[in-house]
């Protein structure tokens, strides 16, 4: 039997060291250091993992970090602490009270600077009224909010009470709200009237309405006025926030938990039939978003740091909320879309707030390339000194592009790749330490062991694409899908027991760079060759007319599958069968004939999340013909489904 990999067909040789200066300033600030540290994390980790959370501040610090019988894995399972004490109270204590905390500019155009000081009051204050609802440690609170500085404000009341959030992205409609909820046992929820989206109003609070006539879990509504858009009313179970938590006192004793105690459920995007609920508790993913938030982002206390995320997701809760505020950062927090009123909206932003660190996702980074580079060419973005991406794959020509017209040519880029699952950041350069090249996450994070095997579990050598596993535990790995641990085991350890399977396919080069290239889901098979999507995805965008690419396989007779690609042209670009047949030798003659596409389609826009993800579920269907089914409601523009059949 031959043992099966993935093919991987990139090249890609640019090499950009750490700028002197920054690397002189930088937290990690050189590959020999990290090599030690990263030695010393996978060698001793028992030791390790202990003197880092002594950084944290405990109630009653742990003796022992690590308890692993795969896939169970318990961190510093003796100590007691409180998430929101380690985002709040020690710095107000420490002197910080007035340092601003979030930095938020409404899609309007509101700009509110809430300190942390302030933020601690009004997380106590929520935290009161919840209390006074009979609200106990372990009971689970939905939240259903737009990207304001009151959904931080939820997160962190939860987290001082103990009680177990689960953030539902604002773009769900009623159908998810309610299956979500239910698989929670939520008794409370916390929204908002509306949210403020591309120029118009959403609304949110009709949404959990119509959610909750098949929640009977749920006993209070906590409604955030921001849009003033009239609403229905329940009496009894709804409650304004203006007036209720107003009116509780600013001082709220936090509860001391378990290292273990559940922190949040979160519901992965994309999935089909029952939701998959990723359980993470309290201590290790707090010191896990806490060391990579300081060290990726290279954290100092003058920066405006800006993750563009919407909190529904992981990225905004690891790295809008609980990694910057543990660090004390500023954090900007926007509302609304990058392109209202125009395409040059975030770097108004970047410009206005001289914001000094930006993550992003490659899908907007794409985005932005194919509006042009005339929007950040007008706009002073001279603050910015660190850019990040995060959410799949970045193809080198959107790198180059990001580093050279957003980050004049002088910023490290810190390609992230982690997941839901995972909590935090697993692998990416340390900006100071680590020589970058475009379209690699580079090197693992302390404690991280990735492994690039076959389907066998055996590992293949460097150059050779495979399937991306982990060998040792992390803190801020998940602990189980919630109520269903046969779930967990069967999908994250059943394919290579002892070890976490990522689903990801990936490549170490032979400078032991790692290239993650997609899902697994994601490979196709033609002509014997099993490949990565994004590597081809890769070689379509190297192209000067195109600014965005999804490929598919469908079904073939005598390939197995042929690819098809969905082609987002640049302004300057008509889409004709000549360009098709350029595009389609492109990648023949980047990759190789066996990578050349069947058939390229050219659509405006390819169907998006709000996160981002490009919905490659939809991209199947019409590849072969057939009518999309399924959810479709998490989708940025519905309309774009419409275009892409031609309606």
């Amino acid at each position: 039997m031959t043992e099966q990999t993935i093919e991987s067909v990139s090249h890609e040789n640019r090499i950009f060291p750490p700028p002197p200066e920054f690397a002189a300033r930088a937290r990690i600030g050189s590959r020999e250091e990290y090599e030690r540290l990263y030695r010393e994390s996978i060698e001793n980790p028992e030791a390790f993992w202990l003197a880092r959370a002594a950084e944290l501040t405990w109630a009653k610090p742990p003796t022992r970090a690590i308890h692993w019988n795969p896939p169970e894995a318990r961190f510093f399972e003796d100590g007691e602490l409180n998430v929101s004490v380690n985002c709040l109270d020690r710095h107000v204590e420490a002197g910080l009270g007035d340092r601003v905390a979030i930095l938020w500019e409404g899609e309007p155009g509101e700009v509110r600077r809430v300190t942390y000081r302030e933020l601690l009051e009004e997380v106590s204050r929520l935290a009161n009224l919840l209390r006074s609802l009979g609200a106990k440690p372990g009971d689970r609170v939905g939240i259903y909010m737009g990207m304001v500085p009151e959904v931080a404000v939820a997160m962190l009341a939860c987290a001082r009470l103990g009680l177990v959030h689960t953030v539902i992205f604002g773009g769900f409609a009623a159908d998810a709200i309610r299956d979500r909820l239910n698989d929670a046992g939520a008794r409370f929820v916390i929204t908002q009237d509306g949210a403020h989206r591309r120029g118009k109003i959403l609304p949110l609070k009709p949404q959990v309405d119509q959610a909750l006539t098949a929640v009977p879990s749920v006993e209070k509504v906590i409604v955030l006025e921001r849009t003033r858009q009239p609403i229905d009313w329940v009496e009894g179970r709804d409650l304004a926030w203006h007036e209720h938590v107003g009116a509780q006192s600013s001082d709220a004793a936090p509860a001391i938990v378990s290292a273990e105690h559940p922190l949040f459920i979160l519901y992965t995007s994309g999935t089909t039939g029952k939701p998959k609920g990723v359980l993470h508790t309290s201590a290790g993913y707090l010191l896990g978003t806490s060391l990579t938030a300081r060290y990726v982002f290279d954290l100092r206390d003058d920066d405006i740091y800006w993750c563009t995320a919407d909190v529904g997701w992981i990225t905004g809760h690891s790295y809008i909320v609980y990694g910057p505020l543990s660090n004390a950062a500023t954090v900007l927090m926007y509302e609304g879309a990058p392109n209202q009123p125009d395409e040059g909206r975030f770097w108004d932003i970047v410009q206005r707030h001289r914001v000094t660190i930006l993550y992003t996702a490659p899908t907007a980074i794409r985005q932005f390339i194919r509006w042009g580079d005339e929007h950040p060419k007008k706009r002073d973005l001279s603050s910015l000194r660190l850019l990040g991406s995060v959410g799949e794959p970045i193809n080198p020509e959107a790198w180059v592009w990001y580093h050279e017209v957003i980050g004049g040519g002088r910023c490290p880029i810190v390609d992230t790749w982690w997941q839901t699952e995972t909590g935090a950041i697993m692998m990416s350069p340390l900006p100071g330490a680590i020589a970058t090249k475009p379209g690699s996450c580079c090197v693992p994070f302390f404690g991280v062991v990735p492994k690039i095997v076959d389907e066998r579990g055996h590992e293949v050598p460097a150059g050779s694409g495979g399937f991306l596993v982990i060998e040792q535990p992390w803190p801020s790995m998940l602990r189980t899908v919630y109520g269903d641990e046969k779930r967990f085991r069967e999908s994250y350890f059943g394919a290579y027991p002892g070890r976490y399977f990522t689903g990801d396919g990936a490549r170490r080069d032979e400078d032991g760079y790692f290239w993650v290239m997609g899902r697994v889901d994601d490979v196709v098979n033609v002509s014997g060759h099993r490949l990565g999507t994004a590597e081809i995805e890769s070689s379509l965008v190297a192209h000067p007319d195109v600014a965005e690419a999804a490929v598919v396989g469908r079904p073939d007779e005598l390939k197995g599958q042929a690819l098809v690609a969905f082609v987002t042209l640049k302004e300057h670009a008509e889409p004709s069968p000549e360009l098709a047949a350029k595009l389609s030798e492109h990648v023949a003659n980047d990759i190789g004939r066996f990578a050349r596409p069947e058939e390229i389609r050219f659509a405006p826009v390819l169907p998006k999340t709000r996160s981002g993800k490009i919905m490659r579920r939809i991209l199947k269907s019409l590849a072969d013909n057939r009518v999309p089914e399924g959810d479709v409601t998490t989708l940025e523009d519905p309309s774009v489904l419409n275009a892409l059949l031609g309606k």
